[in-house]
């Protein structure tokens, strides 16, 4: 689902504060160090798991003395990486990764074979007019990237403006950040990656001519906005420590070094971000932690002048703006935990009127302003709500109406200020992603395209549900379910009988709802018998605002506790059985999957924990972590407080390892990884190894040239996936016997 600009304004802003942890570039440092090592590592083909050496290290805070024999994984050179010692681990713990998966290399090579099938090579987004011209991307058969194409509204021949794959070449990673066309249509501004750290280079092409300006931003962290008739571009650039502090205003065709600063944070937890307001003439510059927010409006005109501050920070507020002629709209969290919004006048923008009140029923969360109405978007029972209101009777809703149950909807891309058509998206677990056209007068839905899979998909063989599992303290969590309607009879061709398998799925952080939608990835479990769920566990906001209050800072642990008692319910209901359920997650739904494994492992038939963020305690007591000083609001400080000290400490999954039997698991970091450092993931699998009582397999998998997302392009990507899911069926027994598991 796409947000609004204004949410994504509030987002780039939360993300700047949230961001955690600063890359290494270390590739050549980490082929110069394989012959050097100190500890148990095979060049190839290992025949026994690398074995970490244990250091003597401890600290003590809060009169609680901590020992961490594998702080050593933590190159204080660090955002460089070339201790010697730490890449001959990460080389080590690859090797054993390539000597366990090679046997299961054809199968996984066929699980790829399989997913690429369900993909369309030569795929297009829907054009969508934005001035005077109809703008799309394409994806060409076999290509890893995109190319970005425009024509004239008015009729002409296409024009490629961007082409990924050759800004793509030569680099073993890539991403587009930034995309955005200045307003008179000549002007292409945009923003690459080209090795994972999240750092950025913003450029500026000519439509026109097809060349490329010398202006050149580096260190971008967020946004390319653009100001002063097209004659300037609002950033925010990053510090040393991968903070976003300013937004500055770069004038085409001068120094980056003279750059204007608009505005600076003096709060390092804090981040910023700027856009600009439904009609384009204001520029809202934004700044906030996961918890506050403060908002300031200059005219994009004249970006130098006097900012206009909305409202003062109060701590625990939050709020985004709008303006629409001269009026404010403000969506905050004020009066109500689930949100209100308000108007205000330009002269007297901390004055707030209410116009749609906070209700304890329908979580408000985003709005977009439009000429002749305005939408509003939210949740009732956590079902996505869009919402058509005049601006004559804000309080009269005109809901638009979806047909099934459970489902993912809402605005697309609208970049124009007087649309009288929508572009909705639309998915559930069993409707392949949908856009839709929605016309404002009539109220009708036009399908203008659903994704396309090649290789054969019938809706009518899956099932989707929606249940509610009670967690041990009561509380009811919803968990969303997709298999096929003949799972029994599959399983019965592959000799298990009764309950399968259950692929379970979560997140539970930052207020983040995992939606129900589809996935073309996760039929190659479905379509072998496995049950798919998600389990909107608290952490997240899926129920509301509140749902997601009640999984941060001292109630923390109720997000791991729904997660492993959604397990225990499916496994009650008949869906699975015990020790038949797997389960994964990423970054915080990494550290999940590490709470969980700690609390109930023998639930767990295989786990999976990407960039796992592990060693909770110890990043929150590293304030010059970038992760750091932003992450307070979400987990404590226990730098200041023993409490949060005691409390991270008591769930903390890296400290929290103890001599057990564990599932198998496989854990992936990111040598360049911003967010969760690649030692987090290292040091806890290096702990595991050492304490665990069993003899599962335990693998880890460093990409030495990506970051947080793991390998870059849609085909390393999907093959990424073909190799998690290759691990899975190989521990469930259902992958083809073409080799032995291998221990540790």
């Amino acid at each position: 689902m796409t947000i609004s600009r204004l949410a994504l304004i509030a987002a780039a802003a939360a993300a700047a504060a949230a961001m955690s942890l600063a890359p290494a570039s270390a590739r050549e440092a980490a082929q110069a160090s394989k012959e050097e090592t100190q500890v148990t590592a095979h060049k190839s083909a290992p025949t026994s798991p690398p074995i970490a050496e244990k250091r003597e290290h401890s600290y003590t805070r809060h009169g609680i003395t901590i020992s961490d024999p594998y702080d050593w994984l933590y190159d204080k050179s660090y955002p460089q990486v070339d201790d010697k010692d730490v890449l001959a681990y990460l080389e080590a713990e690859n090797a054993w990764f390539e000597a366990n998966m090679a046997a299961r290399k054809d199968f996984t090579e066929a699980l790829f074979t399989e997913m690429r099938a369900r993909i369309k090579e030569d795929d297009s987004t829907v054009p969508q007019k934005d001035g005077d011209f109809l703008y799309w991307s394409e994806f060409e058969e076999g290509a890893q990237y995109r190319k970005h194409y425009r024509k004239p509204v008015a009729g002409g021949e296409a024009q490629l403006i961007l082409d990924e794959n050759a800004l793509a070449e030569g680099f073993e990673y890539f991403r587009l950040g930034a995309f955005s066309i200045s307003r008179n249509g000549r002007y292409l501004a945009y923003a690459t990656d080209t090795n994972g750290s999240e750092r950025y280079v913003g450029r500026i092409k000519d439509l026109e001519t097809g060349e490329l300006l010398p202006d050149e931003i580096p260190n971008l962290r967020s946004g390319l906005t653009w100001v002063m008739n097209d004659s300037a571009l609002v950033y925010g650039p990053s510090t040393e420590e991968w903070r976003t502090l300013e937004a500055k205003l770069h004038v085409i065709g001068t120094p980056v070094e003279d750059d204007v600063t608009l505005y600076e944070e003096k709060d390092e937890s804090f981040g910023v971000g700027a856009g600009l307001s439904a009609q384009e003439d204001w520029l809202i510059i934004a700044t906030g932690d996961n918890e506050t927010s403060e908002v300031r409006l200059v005219p994009a005109d004249d970006p130098t002048a006097e900012p206009i501050l909305v409202k003062p920070r109060a701590k625990g507020v939050e709020y985004e703006v709008d303006v629409r002629d001269g009026e404010l709209f403000i969506l905050t969290n004020d009066e109500h935990v689930n949100f209100r919004l308000a108007r205000a006048r330009l002269d007297n923008p901390g004055e707030w009127e209410t116009v749609i009140a906070g209700s304890s029923d329908f979580y408000l969360t985003d709005f977009e302003l439009f000429r002749d109405f305005l939408v509003t978007e939210g949740r009732l029972d956590g079902l996505d709500q869009i919402q058509l209101r005049s601006y004559d009777a804000i309080g009269e809703a005109q809901p638009i109406a979806f047909g099934e149950a459970s489902y993912v909807a809402g605005l697309s891309n609208n970049p124009e200020y007087d649309q009288s058509k929508l572009r909705l998206s639309y998915e559930s677990m069993v409707t392949p992603a949908t856009v839709y056209d929605y016309d404002v007068a009539s109220g009708s839905l036009e399908l203008l395209k659903q994704q396309e899979i090649p290789s054969g998909y019938d809706a009518a063989r899956y099932v989707t549900e929606r249940l509610t599992i009670e967690a041990r303290d009561g509380t009811m969590v919803p968990v969303s379910v997709v298999m096929r309607k003949d799972r029994a009879e599959i399983l019965k061709e592959q000799g298990i009988e009764g309950p399968g398998p259950l692929h379970l799925y979560a997140y539970g952080a930052y207020g983040y709802a995992v939606p129900p939608g589809f996935s073309t990835t996760r039929l190659s479990l479905v379509d072998r018998g496995f049950a798919y769920a998600i389990a909107h566990i608290r952490g997240g906001d899926d129920l509301g605002r509140r749902w997601y209050l009640q999984g941060k800072l001292f109630e923390r642990t109720n997000t791991f506790n729904d997660f492993v008692d959604a397990g225990r319910g499916l496994i009650a209901k008949g869906y699975t059985a015990e020790g038949m359920v797997t389960a994964s997650g990423g970054s915080a739904g990494g550290e999940l999957m590490g709470a969980i494994v700690n609390q109930d492992p023998g639930q767990y038939g295989a786990i999976v924990a990407h960039v796992p963020f592990v060693d909770v305690l110890n990043t929150m007591l590293n304030k010059d972590l970038p992760l750091t000083p932003g992450e307070w609001q979400e987990w404590g400080n226990p730098i200041e407080d023993k409490q949060a000290f005691a409390y991270i400490l008591s769930y903390s999954p890296y400290d929290q390892v103890k001599a057990q039997d564990y599932p198998p698991m496989l854990v992936t970091a990111g040598l360049n990884d911003p967010r969760v450092t690649y030692w987090e993931p290292a040091k806890w699998v290096a702990r595991l190894r050492d304490t665990k009582t069993d003899d599962n397999v335990l693998l880890l998998k460093t990409n030495m040239g990506a970051g947080h997302g793991g390998k870059s392009g849609r085909w390393n990507s999907l093959y990424e996936t073909a190799e998690e899911f290759a691990f899975i069926l190989w521990q469930m027994g259902m992958a083809p016997k073409t080799g032995e598991k291998q221990g540790g």
